[in-house]
């Protein structure tokens, strides 16, 4: 992609193209990269294009802190916790719920939460793929929802930020910018998920024979008493968070306005979300024994981290690349500012447009897998030109994780999708690549309608997506 926009500047340069800023009036003319003042701005760029780019720092540092908390086991901990503590009424609910949280664990739900949710499934007299296929849609249909900001809140937004600094270099996009709606929707594809499950899929399923499968692991003597010490701690995190934020001049609020929306706390949330997920681990760690006394096991887990993080360092190289070389170019603001022209010709309206745009982002996922990377692409064409016709960033970001979600267990090129069909396999020994898909598209088909149909609703309200994140570009007052 980086390579095509050289091309692309250097022909498009050839035949002049340009369009009027619609702000400035000014003319916006193609930018030949494969120039000699291109070139030597490549050569002197490419650096400062990699360490700048917006969600390399913020996804690092999160990261360490999280890693700390996964690899000392505390968030497979607490996943196995959520669901052994469901009432059986509820199985269903929490099972899907702690799937849709899993998110923050990076492949703990995958790997921990879906064969469990099989055995606790059949512990309870109910068909063990019927857990799968809820663990299943809750850790990947429900991917981008959550309680907690996590790192893919902070990829997202600084491919955002970056896209929308195209039109509007001042703006910025917060990992906070969809956080309203997200906890929201955590609830609702729980709910969804359940129905989906318990009225059409589990229905649908053949008895299996299969009885020689392990049990549940039982948590260790120790796992009790380092859970309790960490729900003490973060309580008192909590208490410490709150005393910063509520007092008028709290020290967590914006120095200068005393505002709570634009305050440290909100532009560093993934930093707090990290320092937690970090103190915690090595809390859980040195009480179960994970983490030695030394404190080697959180300085190693952080390492181990990093090491998993290379393919996204490589990624984010030359996604960064991309970004840059297409803003230079202009290729991004004339095709905003032609294809907004487009859309206001069309006058669909502001919903209208962003439901037609869920349409495209889950289409194009059934072929393109990771959100990251099909973000960057999308969003220096997508972010501006929806400025341009008035809608947020925010809010075309929020409508592109619906739609890269949804379809996420319907596509065979889900990266995890042979790992499910093993997990399957073992209680199901005819279960393929073709009965899982088939058995997921109902879950696909409803949460598309329903969390489609929320947002449409969520905006038509005027309800904020996250803390000053509306629908309306430029927000009220800016």
């Amino acid at each position: 992609m980086a390579l095509g926009v050289l091309v692309l500047s250097w022909l498009l340069s050839l035949i002049g193209a340009a369009a009027a800023h619609p702000v400035s009036g000014e003319t916006v003319s193609i930018v030949n990269l494969l120039s000699a003042d291109g070139l030597r701005r490549m050569l002197t760029g490419t650096v400062t294009n990699f360490t700048s780019f917006a969600p390399l720092g913020t996804v690092l540092v999160a990261m360490l802190g999280i890693g700390i908390a996964e690899r000392s086991g505390l968030l497979g901990a607490l996943l196995r916790a959520l669901v052994r503590a469901a009432p059986a009424r509820a199985l269903t609910f929490f099972v899907v719920l702690a799937g849709v949280l899993s998110s923050l664990a990076a492949d703990a739900g995958y790997v921990v939460l879906i064969p469990l949710a099989a055995i606790v499934f059949h512990t309870a007299g109910r068909h063990p793929l019927a857990g799968i296929a809820a663990a299943f849609a809750g850790v990947s249909a429900g991917f981008s929802a959550n309680l907690l900001v996590g790192p893919l809140d902070a990829i997202l937004a600084g491919l955002s930020t970056s896209a929308a600094q195209l039109v509007a270099p001042d703006v910025q996009v917060n990992a906070t910018g969809n956080y309203y709606f997200l906890i929201f929707s955590t609830f609702v594809i729980a709910g969804v998920a359940t129905f989906v499950t318990e009225a059409i899929v589990e229905r649908r399923l053949e008895p299996v024979s299969g009885t020689d499968i392990d049990t549940a692991p039982s948590p260790s003597d120790r796992e009790g008493p380092a859970l309790l010490r960490v729900a003490i701690f973060s309580v008192l995190f909590v208490l410490v968070c709150l005393a910063g934020l509520i007092p008028e001049g709290g020290f967590l609020r914006d120095p200068a306005t005393g505002s709570i929306v634009q305050s440290p706390f909100i532009s560093g949330s993934v930093v707090v979300v990290s320092l937690w997920a970090a103190l915690a681990g090595v809390i859980f760690g040195r009480t179960t024994g994970a983490f030695g006394p030394s404190g080697d096991g959180a300085v190693s887990a952080m390492e181990k981290t990093m090491e998993t993080m290379a393919s996204y360092l490589v990624l984010m190289f030359f996604a960064a690349q991309f970004v840059a070389w297409f803003g230079w170019t202009n290729l991004g603001i004339i095709a905003a500012i032609q294809g907004s022209e487009v859309l206001r010709a069309l006058g669909l309206g502001s919903i209208p447009l962003l439901m037609t745009f869920v349409v495209l982002a889950a289409m194009i996922n059934l072929f393109v897998g990771s959100a990251s990377a099909k973000w960057a692409i999308m969003a220096p064409v997508f972010v501006p030109m929806l400025m341009l016709v008035g809608i947020s960033p925010e809010a075309t970001q929020m409508a592109y994780r619906i739609g890269d979600s949804t379809t996420n267990i319907i596509t065979p090129l889900m990266p995890y999708l042979g790992l499910v069909v093993a997990f399957a396999q073992r209680w199901d020994p005819r279960a393929g690549i073709g009965s899982i898909i088939a058995m997921m598209l109902p879950y696909s088909i409803v949460l598309f309608l329903v969390w489609t149909t929320l947002l449409g609703i969520w905006l038509l309200f005027g309800l904020p997506l996250g803390p000053g994140a509306g629908l309306a570009w430029p927000p009220a007052g800016g």
